[in-house]
């Protein structure tokens, strides 16, 4: 038996439809497309990347917070020099958190492993203050997380920490030393090895 559709769900798809064609015209705009084709930008359903677009554009592209970055960044984070963080595209939801700080230093770099989930109000830092002359930056140092690792909210990852894949940190946690073997489990301030997996 062929399945009926109402007018409500007809309505709707519609609507849906409209969204997603105006998110695309915003996002071929506004937006660099080699970072409209991960895996939250469906070419038939209003995704959740194509609603990123529309959330962020206005602020980011038109008022001009971070209009210098190419793809779609909440204005509730901050990113300093996108051009220093690699990431896979499917991974672009790790942009869109609240209270987040990705800073990658001019002479440092910021790698995200491909599937690795990054919370809310996480920072990753490259580099610190020199502690003789606050005034002046210390030398950066790269952040490397592997491989479907997860951060946990308000975590923060400090200069030339190197985390291995399948790493997970709790939340609340500071990193201060590497763990490049990966599969285990950290937590704490410092954080510290919790358990393998």
């Amino acid at each position: 038996m062929k399945k009926r559709y109402t007018v409500r769900q007809y309505f709707y798809a519609g609507i849906s439809l409209i969204k997603k064609i105006f998110a695309q015209v915003i996002g071929i705009l506004f937006y660099d497309s080699k970072y409209l084709k991960g895996k939250e930008f469906s070419s038939y359903k209003y995704t959740n990347g194509w609603r990123w677009v529309m959330e962020n554009f206005f602020i980011q592209k038109v008022i001009g917070y971070q209009r210098h970055i190419p793809y779609p960044v909440s204005f509730r984070m901050q990113v300093m020099n996108w051009e220093n963080i690699h990431f896979d595209i499917n991974d672009i939801s790790n942009f869109q958190k609240g209270g987040s700080y990705f800073q990658a230093a001019a002479d440092a770099h910021i790698y995200i492993g491909s599937g690795t989930y990054i919370a809310g109000n996480v920072g990753i830092i490259t580099a610190n203050h020199d502690l003789n002359n606050l005034s002046l930056p210390a030398p950066g140092k790269d952040v490397n997380i592997g491989k479907e690792c997860w951060i946990g909210m308000n975590s923060m990852i400090l200069p030339g920490v190197s985390l291995g894949e399948h790493t997970i940190v709790g939340a609340g946690s500071v990193v201060t030393k590497s763990f490049p073997e990966g599969h285990c489990v950290i937590a704490g301030n410092p954080a510290k090895l919790i358990r393998k997996l």
